[in-house]
């Protein structure tokens, strides 16, 4: 399922026939994407006037997916020092924080997105949000449990939570902030196409990559997805964006929702114009059927120990700080494959055989 982010309030759900329109008019953006604030817990448990437009928009059709950025901690970007987010994690995964959650919950139930997927306390890994994981893998762990528990406890939820890191390594290997199985329904990534300089094959085979995620998300029965991802470091790259649509054609993601606008973006982004052809002739076709969802959310069961990752690599710069409301908003299923279909054999040959009118269809 394909969609996008547009902009954080009312102008998002607005800009979402727009940009069907430049895709050609025959195209539907089947997934809305947008980022609760994080500045005051107030924001954290979704004031009912910022839900409301996106609600209209996911009640209008039955095949939409809403899905919703929930930061973990208020004051999101305010860079507080680790000691600082060490107390705020263990405070959490004490209870310290459970009404904002809960009241959240009852709120998106009560506007009927009970079956929003809700991508909690994204980029973990890194160092841009108070929320970040590496002061305290474990409480952030007992702190996400307790999030998903308390959400899932108001009556009516069939609330999906997306474990989101960035992708590489960033501050910490993602696998050590990974909460368990019965708390993850979607093992999504944020991929961007940086830094400068590395092609895309290393961006699928650098620890904690691409291939880190699919195969992790396989070892563990989930879905994958990408809540973020587009150009950046390396500017107006269109073999990016074709490999990038390739790769997503293959693993099939639960949903994918492209970052647009500057520098990430194809649709209000002008910079970009050969990727934004390549993203256009791609998905301008009819999309497909919504993949299957479970119809209950998995039993908890105690936490499960996460392998220690390998070898550290070389540390990467971190993910850059997303900007606020458009012109720069803030930034805000690996299931069973089909038995080797005649497009996989091809690409693991080496060789690039597959049809465009296909990767249309997989893709939207």
């Amino acid at each position: 399922m394909a969609g996008a982010f547009l902009g954080s309030g009312p102008d998002g759900v607005r800009r979402m026939h727009g940009m069907e329109e430049w895709l050609g008019g025959d195209t539907t953006l089947r997934v809305g994407h947008t980022y609760l604030p994080g500045r005051l817990w107030a924001d954290i448990e979704g004031r009912p006037e910022f839900l409301e437009p996106w609600a209209r928009w996911r009640r209008a059709q039955a095949a939409r997916l809403f899905v919703l950025n929930v930061p973990m901690l208020a004051r999101s970007e305010a860079g507080l020092p680790d000691a600082e987010v060490r107390a705020l994690l263990r405070r959490g995964a004490g209870g310290g924080f459970d009404g904002h959650f809960r009241t959240l919950a009852a709120r998106l139930v009560e506007r009927r997105l009970a079956d929003t997927v809700l991508v909690l306390g994204w980029e973990m890994n890194g160092t841009t949000y108070t929320h970040r994981c590496a002061p305290d893998p474990g409480a952030w762990r007992r702190y996400w449990r307790r999030i998903v528990t308390v959400m899932r406890s108001v009556p009516g939820q069939r609330f999906r939570f997306d474990f989101a890191p960035s992708r590489g390594r960033d501050a910490i290997g993602w696998t050590r902030c990974y909460p368990g199985d019965d708390v993850v329904d979607v093992l999504g990534m944020d991929a961007y196409d940086q830094p400068e300089g590395m092609p895309f094959a290393e961006q699928v085979r650098e620890p904690y990559g691409l291939q880190a995620q699919v195969d992790f998300a396989a070892r563990h029965g989930k879905p994958v997805s990408y809540p973020e991802w587009g150009l950046f470091r390396n500017g107006d790259n269109a073999d990016y964006m074709r490999r990038m649509l390739a790769w997503m054609a293959r693993h099939r993601p639960l949903y994918q929702t492209i970052s647009d606008y500057c520098p990430h973006g194809v649709w209000q982004c002008r910079d970009n114009p050969r990727s934004a052809a390549a993203y256009r002739a791609t998905l301008h076709d009819q999309p497909p059927p919504a993949p299957p969802w479970p119809k209950q959310p998995p039993k908890a069961t105690p936490p499960q120990a996460t392998p220690p990752p390998g070898p550290p690599p070389p540390h990467r710069p971190p993910e850059e700080s997303r900007p606020p409301v458009p012109p720069r908003p803030p930034r805000p299923t690996d299931r069973p494959a089909p038995p080797r279909p005649w497009w996989e054999r091809c690409w693991e040959a080496g060789r690039h055989c597959v049809r465009l009118d296909w990767l249309r269809t997989l893709l939207t």
